[in-house]
């Protein structure tokens, strides 16, 4: 065993930084120095502002109160995601956070559902999503409902402004201990083994530290820029490289929603706030330009523009090391798998999780890194094959771009859990480390066209009219459970959750 860690420097500040300092804090209390150094003249990515549902995980983890996290970052609720356009042109479907069925079915609901969708004997998919069909009706449950009650059934995630909720945790921390340095680096310097002895800013000051947190975004300025930890490319699997995004002012109520819309050089997101909508346009330079990229997402806005776009550029991938001697990437400086899921600030909070449990002592012994390595790189590669699902189950041939994804090769897992659904409906069992659900596995496969040859048929033994009666039951309840539920806005305002000037 080696010394503990008594100094922790986060490197970069926004989304990734400020989250790390705030874990790291929270973890460690008044045992170990943390410190975070920003640069002002340097901007942050900030246009990412939706997120999945183990967001309220992070947000308890670290003690932030709910109501006030949400006024102050004029977040709205969100209950799963939209697509348009993704099976074919005409195609809409949803991914709800919440499970289908009532919890209560013999077995997998959906084996239930395709035996009796088999026979003409159960509505569409949706219709046993309360998620869904509370989404869609512009209603929420309650953030901590009863865990018997159909509320339950409504996990939430959040919209909001990634740069006030950076600025909110600034000030969770700063309260707490955390020191804030402003900043920008010139240099890193490294001891003769390779690890990070300091960081020199502008004016010669030095910072040091036991522990490094490399937030830095795309150019991982320690991680890669000094350790030459590498980058693994995902772009073949993933093509859009390129995002333009522009706010515009709030049209008509705040749906509880995202909207991702297919579009022939990539995808339109729209995430409602308090204050006004986010869009953007996600593309692939391979198949479609910036101006045109940016003409079409501002045509397509259903309010008025707020600020002049803005202009991103990405590799999709990871770094070969999320951890490399005492430098640990987080957020963009680990990799990036584009935002169709909204996976971003979740893995910045899956890193910070695997962090805590595989904390070190000055030893940094390399088993224990490496074994960091091999766990946050199994989570990513699933988000990466469930986002990579959107574009192989894609039925457009209408532009160059859909008939590449449509074609090109995945990767084997991927390739695995399509086919076993396929045969026979089986959706892979979920390990305690996998972020999506069969439940994510299903909307997507279902809602993009990807019907079974086959089912289970254990299920066909069982009395197909009673199994219809208990689904019809679930769809009566559920319909009649959402239209109990409070109206989103209704929701935020009752709650205190509103921003004054939203």
């Amino acid at each position: 065993m080696g010394e503990p860690i008594r100094s922790i420097l986060v490197v970069g500040g926004g989304t990734a930084g400020w989250m790390a300092a705030a874990a790291l804090k929270t973890a460690t209390g008044p045992h170990c120095q943390v410190r975070l150094v920003e640069s002002e003249d340097i901007g942050i990515v900030g246009v990412g502002e939706a997120t999945v549902p183990t967001i309220r995980d992070f947000n308890r983890m670290i003690g932030l109160y709910e109501v006030a996290f949400m006024r102050e970052t004029k977040a709205s609720l969100k209950l799963g995601i939209q697509f348009v356009g993704w099976g074919d042109e005409s195609s809409s479907y949803f991914h709800p956070f919440g499970a289908y069925g009532a919890g209560r079915e013999l077995g997998d609901f959906h084996q239930v559902w395709l035996s009796l969708r088999a026979r003409g004997m159960a509505s569409d998919l949706d219709a046993y999503s309360l998620c869904t069909r509370a989404a869609f009706a512009g209603r929420v449950g309650a953030l901590d409902p009863e865990p018997r009650s159909p509320e339950a059934l409504i996990p939430a995630a959040f919209h909001f402004d990634a740069g006030l909720y950076a600025q909110h945790l600034r000030r969770f921390c700063e309260a707490r201990g955390v020191e804030r340095i402003e900043g920008r680096i010139l240099e890193v310097a490294q001891r003769a083994d390779g690890f990070v002895d300091h960081v020199r800013l502008e004016g010669e000051k030095t910072l040091s530290a036991d522990l490094f947190i490399d937030c830095t975004g795309f150019r991982g300025l320690l991680v890669e820029g000094a350790l030459k930890a590498g980058y693994e490319d995902w772009s073949h699997w993933l093509p859009m490289d390129r995002a333009v995004a522009a706010p515009c002012a709030k049209a008509g109520p705040i749906t509880p929603y995202t909207r991702a819309t297919a579009d022939a050089g990539g995808w339109r997101w729209r995430i409602p706030l308090q204050h006004r909508t986010g869009n953007g346009y996600v593309y692939s330079s391979r198949f479609i330009d910036q101006e045109a990229a940016t003409a079409r997402l501002l045509e397509t806005l259903d309010g008025e523009l707020l600020a002049e776009p803005r202009h991103l550029r990405f590799v999709t991938g990871r770094r070969k090391a999320y951890w490399d001697r005492n430098v640990v990437a987080l957020g963009l400086s680990s990799g990036f798998i584009e935002p169709l899921e909204s996976t971003s600030i979740h893995l910045v909070h899956v890193g910070l999780n695997r962090l805590l449990q595989h904390f070190p002592d000055s030893g940094f012994s390399p088993g224990n890194i490496a074994a960091y390595n091999r766990r946050v790189g199994r989570d990513v590669e699933q988000v990466r094959d469930f986002v990579i699902l959107h574009y192989h189950l894609t039925q457009r041939r209408d532009a160059d771009l859909w008939r590449y994804v449509a074609d090109m090769p995945i990767p084997d897992a991927l390739a695995e859990r399509v086919e076993l659904f396929r045969e026979r409906g089986i959706l892979s069992p979920q390990s305690a480390d996998d972020y999506f659900s069969p439940t994510s596995w299903l909307a997507v496969m279902i809602g993009q066209g990807l019907h079974p040859r086959a089912h289970n048929p254990l299920y066909d033994l069982n009395n197909p009219a009673t199994q219809a009666g208990r689904l019809k039951q679930v769809e009566t309840a559920f319909a009649e459970a959402a239209a109990r539920l409070p109206l989103h806005e209704d929701y935020l305002r009752s709650g205190g959750m509103v921003a004054a000037d939203a």
